[in-house]
């Protein structure tokens, strides 16, 4: 899979440009606030139809325009595939798929990415919401009608929330909605604790690459592994847990209030890891991301790397930069080239970015 051309239109500060990407590698460099995380936002949103900054797409249209387009030309499988995204201020949206309109489930099948953005080293760190997003999304990616099984959970799960915030609570109605949600929920967390498993194995060997002495393993806080049992357990803790639903209101047990370990040497990594075995364990964890979507659907994703170079050390942007492999599509963002060695720049276009405006490409090549 190849993105060969990419058009945007009052997307954010990017009033109206046009980039193709005739090499495997791209570097797109500028200063800060001059537009070239927005060009990877657009291509990331192709993939997920939401951006990883803002959740109000609003936020995404340029100030005072009416709407804004996303234009973009696929190579898949030796077949050319247009895609266009036009969403407006009143919140209406086209998709179209060679000029066709199409649903946002059959738009997302086209693009894959991976995004490794400075927002994501502090995945370590971050809330269990941080991590069950990024789990979430990645397992999306591979399994498209895991989405919708999201969609049905929040969606019973808000009406829980209602019907518990009511002065006097339906309890008929109450065990109605939380056996929708054992349900809906037991399989929401089989595929969560099986992309674990299976992502743990690549990511592993990664991080001990780098690390050499170190051993990263991934665990799910639900300890049960099969649907029915995963079932079972959340009957369990919803009748443990009932009194404490109805005074805080709110739906305490299930998917939306489990968490990721991440343990380094057995060592619970969210609390103890340096800033060094941090950014070890999310790099692992992103490349590891590549292979994944390479082996379940047969091509890689493009890889998008915002910024992220600048806040890794030498070990890790050579680690980084000689493990993606040559069959990768990579677009780049920096400040400048002085991060890269001149291997790495061979066979690489550059554009340059201001104030929203690119400039004419350069292609370096070498032997």
């Amino acid at each position: 899979m190849k993105l060969k051309r990419l058009g945007l239109k009052n997307y954010r500060n990017c009033t109206n440009i046009e980039l193709e990407f005739p090499t495997k590698k791209t570097l797109i460099i500028g200063k800060n606030a001059q537009g070239k995380t927005n060009i990877l936002e657009s291509i990331y949103f192709l993939s997920d139809l939401k951006s990883p900054r803002t959740s109000t797409i609003n936020d995404l249209i340029k100030f005072g325009e009416p709407k804004f387009e996303i234009r973009a030309e696929i190579l898949k499988n030796d077949t050319d595939i247009e895609l266009d995204y036009f969403y407006t201020s009143e919140k209406k949206r086209e998709l179209k798929i060679n000029k066709v309109k199409t649903t946002p489930k059959n738009f997302k099948l086209v693009v894959k990415t991976v995004l490794f953005s400075t927002k994501d080293l502090l995945l370590v760190r971050g809330t269990p919401e941080d991590r069950r997003n990024w789990l979430d999304r990645a397992i999306s990616q591979i399994y498209p009608a895991y989405d919708e099984r999201i969609s049905k959970y929040d969606k019973i799960r808000i009406q829980k929330n209602n019907l518990l915030k009511n002065e006097i609570i339906d309890e008929a109605l109450l065990d109605i909605y939380n056996e929708q949600l054992v349900i809906t929920g037991a399989n929401i967390i089989y595929l969560r604790k099986k992309f674990l498993k299976e992502i743990e194995k690549i990511a592993s060997l990664k991080h001990k690459l780098i690390s050499e002495e170190e051993n990263f393993t991934l665990n799910y806080t639900c300890p049960k592994s099969e649907v029915e049992e995963i079932a079972d357990f959340l009957r369990e803790e919803l009748t443990k847990r009932r009194q404490e639903e109805f005074g805080r209101r709110q739906a305490c047990v299930g998917p939306h209030r489990d968490d990721i370990e991440l343990k380094i040497n057995g060592i619970d990594a969210t609390k103890f890891a340096s800033q060094g075995q941090q950014r070890t364990l999310v790099l692992s964890l992103k490349l590891s991301e590549l292979e994944i979507i390479k082996e379940k659907t047969g091509f890689y994703p493009i890889l998008l790397l915002d910024d992220v170079l600048a806040e890794l050390d030498d070990l890790r942007q050579n680690y980084l930069l000689k493990s993606i492999d040559k069959n990768t599509q990579t677009i780049i963002t920096s400040v400048d080239t002085l991060l890269f060695e001149q291997e790495f720049l061979k066979y690489v276009t550059i554009y340059n970015i201001e104030s929203g405006a690119i400039s004419a490409p350069s292609t370096r090549a070498g032997g």
